[in-house]
């Protein structure tokens, strides 16, 4: 008896073990493939959006740090890696891990693997809270009360099944009409696999408008509307209906930011933007975007940006300059 038991365990050992080696070269194909779709789609360094919402990069070199705002999205690397900074907080991914943001928030981001033989290559598909809301009422998925505190954004494993849909989302570039009928089913399937999966919890309550996280959203879309304007926290607490010290905690616990660094970020962002793309001065920027004190605005972008703010708009145009002459 003792030997008929041994026996039928080695070979349920047996059978899993083919299994996950099954599981491991699916996932490897599955990669390699998308690795292979992705350079073919896009053959120059930059960005494009072949479908709504679905975003590709390319860069064939690693980048400096990058200043930006995050937007609800699911990202993926097939090729290279990345690391995001969001506040004190850091964040990096590869073809084994994706990303997942779920508010505009700003972040540091920089390529830290890629070269001309080995691009980077990545994509991006921009989450609508609508349709996630619709996939948990398609799949009956529960609506949490919770009011735990979730950060904005995280990285998880990326496994076989979400990998595969992410694949087969990508292979639908070739066939215009197919793409048409299918992806929005497999943008479904995407979004479904999340909500399974680790960060499911994180992306429920973002849909459903659960917990704290739906007055932080609410207090981020303030302030980036009022980026400009004296940050008034009393009167941003009180019509959230929460406590100052309740507030400051939670805007910290999803942002990873205090509101007062919140809104200096998107200033210094906005400046840099205007000195960039309106040829503005330091001190008119820093005017335009509610600094009244012209030296505070230079060290504190300085201390954002690594070098003082022309100096550092001149370093940029020579960088664009540079690339483009590249291409």
């Amino acid at each position: 008896m003792n030997a008929a038991k041994t026996s039928e365990n080695s070979a349920m050992d047996l059978m899993n073990d083919q299994q996950a080696k099954r599981e491991v070269e699916r996932a490897q194909a599955n990669r390699e493939e998308l690795t292979l779709a992705i350079a073919q789609v896009i053959r120059h360094d930059g960005t494009i959006e072949p479908l709504k919402g679905l975003h590709l990069k390319r860069s064939s070199s690693p980048t400096e740090s990058c200043h930006g705002v995050s937007v609800p999205a699911f990202c993926a690397i097939a090729q290279g890696s990345k690391e995001v900074l969001l506040g004190s907080d850091r964040y990096q991914y590869d073809p084994m891990r994706y990303l997942l943001a779920t508010a505009e928030l700003p972040v540091v981001s920089q390529i830290l693997e890629a070269s001309k033989e080995k691009p980077y290559l990545s994509l991006r598909l921009d989450l609508d809270p609508v349709l996630v809301g619709s996939v948990m009422v398609e799949a009956g998925y529960p609506l949490s009360q919770s009011r735990a505190n979730v950060k904005a954004i995280d990285v998880s494993p990326l496994d076989a099944n979400l990998l595969d849909a992410v694949v087969r989302l990508v292979r639908l570039l070739d066939s215009p009409a197919e793409a048409h009928v299918l992806a929005p089913l497999i943008k479904r399937e995407i979004i479904y696999r999340l909500l399974m999966g680790e960060q499911g919890n994180r992306l429920r309550l973002i849909a459903v408008l659960a917990g704290y996280t739906h007055y932080i959203a609410r207090a981020v879309d303030r302030l980036r509307k009022d980026f400009n304007q004296p940050i008034k926290i009393e009167s941003i607490a009180r019509d959230l209906g929460m406590s100052v010290s309740g507030f400051h905690h939670h805007f910290k616990s999803v942002t990873a930011m205090s509101p007062l660094q919140f809104q200096k970020q998107l200033r210094l962002q906005e400046a840099r933007r205007l000195m960039l793309g309106q040829n503005l001065d330091a001190t008119s920027a820093a005017y335009r975007v509610g600094y009244e004190d012209a030296s505070h605005f230079n060290r504190e972008y300085k201390r954002l940006f690594g070098a003082p703010p022309m100096r550092d708009v001149e370093r940029l145009r020579e960088a664009a300059r540079e690339t483009a002459s590249s291409i």
